[in-house]
């Protein structure tokens, strides 16, 4: 499966795209899917709207940062394993740098959750999701019967705030657009990956990885942390926010450290950019010096990369499939609604605070839809009139 469906770029523009992606995508999973689609769709149209939503789909079903996969799912669409690699290490690597650097200087690092400049950086956050959702909205839900579905499984999703409700919502979305038959947007196209070729062995290491990751292990070894981390990525839904519980019952309740250390890494890892599962290395780190870093960095996002490789192939056979088109469709429509929520909750309600805060995001709001502005121009630029006013 080492074709791609699309003409790939070169390996030193993938690298520098997802480098300069990954020191400055602030916000977690939810902003991350704003600012690729940003990249990826509207700057440089490596992807389509409904192409961009495949690959979104796909990953919001699969365990494991849904975001990061969708970096990786890119970066492999471009340029096959290596530019999976590229594409994760330039997200991924700025912020494990700093993750880990905070681990072991943990008494300088100061309050970051309440400092100026990260209210400014959740104010942009909010502009960027509202974009991508508003863009998304329109190309994915382009008729009265998937606009209705989008907005009712954000109601479901507001309404009940259950994580493995995403999931349902999603399966109801597929099983919508079978019964309506909606029309596929975009699936006669290419497909994202060509070539089958045993996508299967990757979910056999997968899975043997994971029967490895149960067994008992001494505390504070390498095997240990590999074994925690495995275990999290490998069984989270959700993303970033929703792996923090796991880890803190795996870390604080065993006694490998305090309750204290693991709240100052999470509250670093709110203001570093890229994604949130790089909380990874700092844990790493403070158990096990530099070499806990890496293994858990790796061991962490390794899940979920397995269950990529399996799993685009499959879903571009199915794809072709009237029923599992119509279906497509469907899911689509929930992507756009499980969006929308997330722009509310936790997005709005981490950074809207007052008149002002609202003026602020229409403000941003203005500056990407109507006057293109990037967003790595603007995240410093938030950051700083944060820092200023408030």
């Amino acid at each position: 499966m080492s074709e791609v469906s699309t003409p790939p770029v070169s390996a030193g523009l993938l690298w520098r795209v997802f480098l300069r992606l990954g020191l400055t995508s602030f916000g977690g999973p939810a902003a991350h899917l704003g600012y690729f689609h940003d990249e990826f769709v509207k700057r440089r149209g490596w992807l389509t709207d409904a192409r961009y939503a495949e690959v979104v789909a796909l990953c919001q079903l699969l365990p494991g940062p849904a975001s990061s996969q969708v970096g990786l799912a890119i970066g492999y669409l471009q340029r096959g394993y290596r530019g999976a690699a590229l594409a994760w290490l330039g997200f991924t690597l700025p912020s494990a740098l700093l993750m880990a650097l905070f681990a072991f200087g943990l008494a300088a690092w100061p309050d970051a959750g309440a400092s100026g400049w990260v209210h400014g950086l959740k104010l942009l956050v909010v502009a960027v999701v509202a974009q991508a959702v508003w863009q998304m909205g329109r190309n994915l839900c382009p008729d009265r019967a998937r606009q209705s579905l989008a907005l009712a499984v954000a109601a479901v999703l507001l309404a009940s705030g259950g994580l493995w409700l995403q999931l349902v919502a999603l399966a109801a979305a597929a099983l919508v657009g079978v019964g309506c038959r909606f029309p596929g947007v975009g699936t006669d196209s290419e497909p994202l990956v060509r070539e089958q070729r045993r996508p299967w062995r990757f979910l056999v290491v997968f899975l043997g990885l994971l029967v490895l990751s149960l067994l008992p292990w001494s505390q504070g070894s390498l095997a240990w942390l590999a074994a925690e981390l495995y275990r999290a990525g490998a069984l989270v839904f959700g993303g970033g926010h929703v792996v923090l519980p796991w880890l803190q019952e795996g870390f604080v309740a065993s006694g490998a450290m305090s309750a204290d250390s693991f709240l100052a890494g999470y509250g670093a890892a709110q203001a570093v950019p890229g994604p949130l599962f790089t909380f990874s290395a700092f844990l790493g780190a403070s158990v096990n010096g530099v070499d806990g870093a890496v293994v858990a960095l790796v061991a962490v996002f390794l899940p979920g990369t397995l269950l990529v490789f399996a799993g685009l192939p499959l879903w571009s056979l199915l794809r072709h499939h009237a029923a599992a088109r119509s279906a497509l469709a469907g899911v689509n429509a929930g992507v756009v609604g499980l969006l929308l929520a997330v722009l509310y909750d936790p997005v709005w309600t981490a950074a809207v605070w007052s008149p002002a805060d609202l003026a602020a995001v229409l403000l941003l709001w203005l500056a990407l839809a109507v006057w293109r502005q990037p967003v790595w121009l603007l995240a410093p630029l938030s950051a700083a009139v944060g820092g200023l006013l408030w």
